[in-house]
């Protein structure tokens, strides 16, 4: 019996910031789809070259009142990128905390504006520990 990933699904309250937010990780939209019967609008984004490894972006046109104000529940998704302290800078100058700085040069955790926790891990081994991200505290949660 084979499997095969398809996505990771987690819904959006605004399009706009959630699609903003992902384009500063580097994912580019991949495809879109858009039921005016079922008041949904589906985005799905990927990293260049990985278009097979999406998160789709789920917004409900008339809201989604009864959602946990939390996704901790999810759990998160995880990203590699070549260079943990670059990312993390990129995104600080964009306006996104570091909740879980890159302290030991490996790893580091941030929130989409939906609260979905994303962890960002150094590709092959970790960076020499460096400041800022060696004194800087944690914020909030992951």
């Amino acid at each position: 019996m084979k499997i095969r990933y398809l996505h990771t699904m987690v819904r959006v309250l605004d399009p706009d910031k959630s699609l903003a937010f992902y384009a500063l990780l580097g994912l580019k939209e991949t495809r879109r789809y858009e039921s005016e019967q079922g008041r949904f609008t589906l985005v799905f984004m990927a990293p260049e070259g990985q278009e097979e490894c999406p998160v789709e972006l789920t917004w409900n046109w008339d809201g989604d009142t009864g959602l946990p104000s939390d996704s901790r529940h999810f759990g998160h998704l995880a990203y590699e990128v070549e260079d943990i302290y670059a990312m993390c800078q990129h995104l600080m100058d964009n306006g996104v905390t570091i909740n879980r700085p890159p302290r030991d040069g490996r790893m580091a955790f941030v929130r989409s504006p939906d609260n979905v926790s994303i962890e960002l891990l150094q590709a092959g081994g970790a960076l020499k520990p460096a400041e800022p991200w060696v004194s800087m505290e944690n914020t909030g949660h992951w």
